[in-house]
């Protein structure tokens, strides 16, 4: 035992230091003087807000994407003692004192540093050289655009570093398996960390969705050819498939609705956002609606006094209204109207959204003694509250859509126009066939007895005479049912006076009753991934938007800041070399995969099958990744920047020292050429480095340059560079 006990402890590291050198040299180019410039730079003042709404918990949707980055973001800001007050209104604002500039800027910057070490090993597990991977890691440590884009508060090298970690992840992953270690430890972690790099990725930006496709392509092919293998048993090829499907599918899907859970768990108070969401789930927020609905009935009876949102949203939330203007008796276009009291959509709250629910059989409008509830398929008259006129359809063509019916509040002007206001009520999300009109949370259709027309949001807008306000209409229900047909109760109170005068002054008063009205996470997780999907901002042209053509050959750039008093400045703008360099890879890589390809079908090796190998898989990571990275921008119809390039750039740059090394490798065999080659290759590289050298100025802030200085930079015409005259 005592002998055993004097046994040395011997432990063995490898550590690769060209790997070290090159992540500390991507801190350096990313972390260095990230506090400057000390002002909003470009998309910083669209971020920063999401920022400050979650130092203050208060709800947001972000239609661009899930919430990660922004978390990693507010993480930051958080560990920097940000209290979320400060103005984010333009571009060039000055910081405050308050504001950790450092710590705000800090994630992004580490991982785009961290993206160097990942793309190096990439190629070393693609089986290429350690020098081949020192290129690749060089080409984008010296990367002015990728640079530019990591040193402040946005999203791209984030989401790159995470699609970089899982090509890296899965690599390593299935090199391991052909080593004939599969279900050891270090298998199960790399497939793991495959799964949750890509949920990462997916939950900074849905771009990342197009390189998780990718993976999960591979992964599905070569998880087909391990089941068509007949050497492997029946039980491990189950455990391979069952592996695969939980850390490529169910590990990232609950990892994806875990990031929304911590965002809806932070973000419990109202905030800037909740009109775009339906009533329960403002509801459900603590203050604004909530803070209004707070204790009303839950159950709509004969006699409540409602009002009625619509469920669609669009082009803006809106409330069912009426107001004491008649539509006029013809139009511009000479058609006639029913001269009858307008109703519309109204974006705001207001004492003239009220209406009150009255049962056709009895005279009263206040809620009985027990309140008699309203029930899917009952039969009931909507009168305006400030008005006490009936809603109304007829077969009258509607003023913005000739096709739909009018609805109006009924005037009779004892004409041979009778009233047609009974309404169906018809419970969309009713739990049983008699279910209960709730507030909040039923979405109804009302249905005219009389036409069998439901009511419905056009979203058009009507004219002067109708106070630019949203035209209501009824359609037949033969063309089909739609969610603008759909209304929802927002607040609610029983109504209990008799005369009109006191329901006027009761119309005003706030809710007084108690009932709670929160909506489980997997509802509110699911409106709020439907909003996200169908809700969009509106587009406008920007001065630095682009089409994809120009990313090819860098023929835009995008100016991120300006100093107030000198020509300093900041540009995304890209290492022409590198840029052109990837391009030129592409097509050469092309070219020969097509030759190689037909001299193989004619039986014609030209090299190993090793080889081959390496070089389809070498393809597929890389041109794969640049082609799914971005073709998919052709189809957008979305306002585009350079900066949606860089993901699809990266992957691209990584082929051109898998080029050089197939060239020296496999086309080029004397060594006197070699050598010739080798000496290019060395002069290439210094090229890249005088090109990043020469636009730091640029992609740094610093130092400020002369205008003449400045104009020397302007290697194309199409290049936007601001030149501050004296």
């Amino acid at each position: 035992m005592l002998q055993f006990l004097k046994l040395p402890l011997i432990i063995k590291a490898e550590i690769d230091l060209v790997l070290v050198a090159v992540t500390v040299a991507g801190l350096i180019t990313r972390l260095w003087g990230i506090n400057y410039p000390k002002s909003v730079v470009f998309d910083e003042v669209y971020y920063g807000q999401f920022v400050s709404l979650y130092m203050k918990q208060m709800f947001f949707i972000d239609d661009s994407g899930p919430p990660l980055g922004h978390m990693l973001n507010a993480f930051g800001a958080y560990m920097g003692g940000f209290d979320g007050n400060f103005v984010w209104n333009r571009i060039g604002a000055e910081y405050a004192n308050n504001v950790p500039i450092w710590s705000m800027r800090f994630f992004p910057a580490l991982s785009g540093a961290l993206l160097i070490p990942v793309a190096y090993q990439i190629l070393v597990e693609l089986q290429f050289s350690h020098v081949s991977a020192l290129g690749a890691a060089l080409l984008l440590l010296m990367e002015n655009a990728l640079i530019c884009q990591s040193r402040f508060m946005l999203l791209e090298s984030v989401l790159t570093f995470f699609l970089f970690l899982a090509v890296l992840s899965y690599l390593k992953f299935n090199n391991v398996q052909k080593s004939g270690g599969a279900f050891s430890m270090s298998w199960w972690s790399w497939l793991l960390l495959t799964g949750l790099a890509c949920a990462c990725a997916v939950g900074v930006k849905y771009m990342g969705l197009f390189t998780y496709m990718l993976l999960l392509g591979i992964a599905g092919t070569q998880t087909w050819q391990i089941i068509g293998n007949r050497s492997i048993g029946h039980v491990t090829v189950l455990c391979h498939v069952l592996a695969r499907i939980f850390a490529l599918l169910l590990l990232p899907a609950l990892l994806y609705v875990g990031f929304f859970y911590a965002h809806l768990h932070l973000l419990y108070r109202s905030g800037p956002h909740d009109q775009i969401m339906t009533s329960a789930f403002q509801a459900s927020l603590e203050g604004g609606l909530a803070r209004i609905t707070q204790g009303q009935p839950l159950e709509v009876a004969y006699g409540s006094q409602i009002t009625m949102r619509n469920v669609l949203g669009k082009p803006m939330p809106c409330w069912l209204h009426s107001h004491k203007s008649n539509y006029p008796i013809r139009y511009d276009n000479g058609r006639g109207s029913s001269h009858q009291q307008q109703v519309t959509c109204y974006p705001f709250k207001d004492v003239n959204n009220w209406w009150i629910v009255k049962d056709p059989t009895r005279q009263d409008l206040v809620v009985s003694n027990p309140p008699r509830s309203v029930r899917h398929g009952d039969l009931i008259q909507l009168v305006h509250g400030m008005t006490s006129r009936f809603l109304n359809t007829h077969d009258v063509a509607a003023p913005m859509s000739p096709h739909s019916q009018e609805v109006s509040c009924y005037i009779d002007y004892n004409i041979s126009m009778p009233a047609q206001n009974l309404w169906r009520v018809e419970i969309v999300n009713r739990e049983t066939e008699h279910g209960v009109w709730k507030a909040i949370l039923s979405n109804v259709r009302l249905i005219n007895v009389n036409t069998s027309a439901v009511l419905k949001l056009s979203g058009a807008s009507l004219p002067d005479w109708g106070f630019r306000q949203l035209e209501t209409v009824a359609d037949k229900v033969s063309k089909g049912y739609h969610q603008s047909m759909e209304w929802n109760v927002e607040e609610h109170r029983y109504g209990k006076s008799h005369e009109q005068k006191d329901r006027e002054a009761e119309l005003h008063l706030p809710t007084q009753m108690d009932i709670s009205k929160n909506l489980s996470f997997l509802a509110k997780f699911s409106e709020l991934q439907w909003k996200m999907l169908t809700f969009k901002n509106e587009e406008t042209e920007h001065k630095y938007s682009s089409s994809p053509l120009d990313w090819i050959t860098m023929d835009t750039n995008v100016a991120y800041w300006l100093h107030p008093s000198s020509n300093a400045q900041i540009h995304l703008i890209g290492n022409i070399m590198t840029w052109y360099s990837a391009n030129l890879a592409l097509c050469i890589y092309v070219i020969l995969f097509l030759w190689y390809l037909v001299r193989r079908h004619r039986k014609i090796k030209d090299i190993s099958e090793d080889s081959w190998t390496q070089w389809v898989q070498a393809g597929v990571i890389c041109a794969g990744g640049w082609a799914i990275n971005y073709l998919p921008f052709f189809t957008m119809e979305k306002t585009l920047f350079l900066y949606h390039y860089l993901p699809a750039l990266t992957f691209k740059v990584l082929l051109f020292p898998i080029m050089l090394q197939h060239t020296y490798d496999h086309i080029i065999s004397l060594p006197a050429y070699r050598h010739g080659f080798g000496a290019l290759v060395l002069a290439w590289f210094s090229s890249v480095y005088m090109v990043y050298v020469t636009f730091s100025p640029l992609t740094y802030g610093q130092p400020s340059l002369s205008a003449a200085e400045l104009g020397a930079l302007r290697w194309k015409d199409s290049w936007d560079i601001l030149i501050r005259k004296s």
